[in-house]
């Protein structure tokens, strides 16, 4: 599956992802339901699953020439990959909070993602491709910590940081895949096996569920709108952009979560909290120029 790149383009697409994503948290304290975030994290996934079958049904992708060039032990990582995502998500923010174990998982991603593609792509990320993403973290913190710190459990701490890990390897194992099939069996085979392995997971860590219709609504949007287009999008990007830029991009969603935590929900803000969202704002913006002028170079050195 040849895609003409078209730098821009992935980059308003990782952006409307973060942008879905974002909506996430918003959604689910507008709920305000009883179910764990255990199973909330399971049931989005599943929900996620289903919608990513009706969708490849549509669109072609459940044929076996769409699934023919799809790498099995690819897949089946990449679904891993999420799975363990968010069960170390939910359980890290848990033991260190919303805000720094927030601040941790989204911060660390764009560092794992540019180290493993200088390792496995021999493709470094360039200086101002680091300082761009440094900004944004630096942000990111301020953003998700801006509350001030609680106490800090080492143990939720290493959760995020593999939290941040899986969602790196996830991206890469993606951007593996974009050539070889289309994103809805890509994201099917992926979201199909995290389900799998979240499911029972969430049944070992907090019992049976009981789901509200509150919960169930919320769920369902978070499944089909915010993993299930979400995704899409941040699947088609990997045709245009590089895995390290768009996990940085991605730093858009605290960003998105903020806004509305501030003009939705009412949440108090402070000016650390205004300085970290300028700083990510500022941080993306430069990212977006490095890959930009990463791609002319490239296609001026091919020329």
């Amino acid at each position: 599956m040849q895609v003409a790149h078209r730098p821009l383009l992935g980059v308003a697409c990782v952006i409307g992802a973060a942008v879905l994503w974002g909506t996430t948290g918003t959604s689910q304290a507008l709920a305000g339901g009883t179910l764990s975030s255990f199973w909330f994290g399971a049931l989005r996934l599943a929900f996620a699953a289903c919608f990513f079958v009706v969708f490849a049904a549509a669109t072609g992708g459940l044929t076996r020439r769409a699934w023919k060039d799809l790498p099995p032990t690819v897949a089946l990582g990449a679904g891993l990959c999420m799975a363990a995502y968010n069960l170390t998500f939910f359980a890290g923010v848990k033991l260190t909070g919303v805000g720094v174990g927030t601040a941790i998982a989204l911060g660390s991603g764009p560092i794992w993602a540019g180290l493993l593609q200088a390792v496995f792509q021999r493709q470094p990320p360039t200086g101002a491709w680091w300082l761009g993403t440094v900004v944004a973290i630096v942000g990111g913190v301020l953003l998700s910590a801006g509350g001030g710190v609680q106490s800090i459990s080492a143990t939720g701490v290493v959760l995020c940081l593999a939290s941040g890990l899986s969602y790196a390897v996830y991206t890469l194992l993606n951007k593996r895949m974009v050539g070889l099939a289309p994103a809805s069996s890509i994201t099917l085979a992926a979201f199909g096996v995290a389900a799998l392995v979240a499911l029972p997971a969430a049944v070992f860590q907090a019992g049976l569920p009981h789901v509200g219709s509150s919960d169930l609504v919320a769920v369902a949007y978070t499944g089909v709108v915010t993993a299930g287009v979400g995704y899409l999008l941040f699947s088609f990007s990997l045709h245009h952009v590089r895995p390290a830029t768009a996990v940085t991009l991605a730093l858009t969603e605290p960003v998105v979560a903020f806004v509305l935590a501030v003009l939705v929900l009412g949440e108090p803000t402070g000016m650390a909290a205004i300085i970290g969202l300028t700083l990510v704002v500022a941080g993306v913006l430069g990212v977006v120029r490095s890959e930009l002028s990463s791609i002319r170079g490239g296609s001026r050195a091919r020329s």
